[in-house]
């Protein structure tokens, strides 16, 4: 069996290699653009709602594979959940990744792999780039 720290990076690199919710959509509902100029990272989401629930959600992104990741294990997270659901996994995460917090979420376990990520600070900004840029797309919304 792996050691957790193995088996964590193997989910990383699982997502980096094979990303979830890959393509553009046309005519979303949502839409966001985040950079990390520190490093280059760059995502861009896409959001179809049906009423107040996250349809389909797209993704493309260039960067590390901490950033590409962070953005395949979102798009899985929230799909299928409702605007105020979806804010509320990005808020949690982001908020376990600044400020220490259990990464566990019980109804997406993947996550839980950023958990060695929070030992790099200046990682972590590649890890929540992509949920900034899900809560800016709200935020465009309101």
């Amino acid at each position: 069996m792996l050691p957790l720290d193995e088996l964590y990076q193997e989910v990383i690199l699982d997502h980096y290699r094979n990303p979830r919710n890959q393509g553009v959509l046309e005519d979303p509902d949502l839409k966001g653009h985040g950079v990390n100029p520190l490093c280059g990272d760059d995502v861009e989401i896409w959001i179809k709602l049906d009423q107040n629930k996250i349809e389909t959600i797209k993704s493309t992104g260039k960067g590390c594979a901490i950033s590409q990741a962070s953005l395949s294990m979102m798009g899985e997270a929230l799909q299928g959940k409702t605007l105020k659901e979806g804010r509320k996994i990005a808020e949690t995460f982001k908020k376990a990744m600044l400020e220490g917090g259990d990464l566990h979420l019980e109804e997406y376990p993947d996550l839980e792999a950023f958990e060695g990520v929070k030992k790099f600070p200046v990682r972590i900004k590649c890890a929540i780039l992509s949920w900034n840029t899900f809560l800016d797309a709200l935020d465009q919304k309101s």
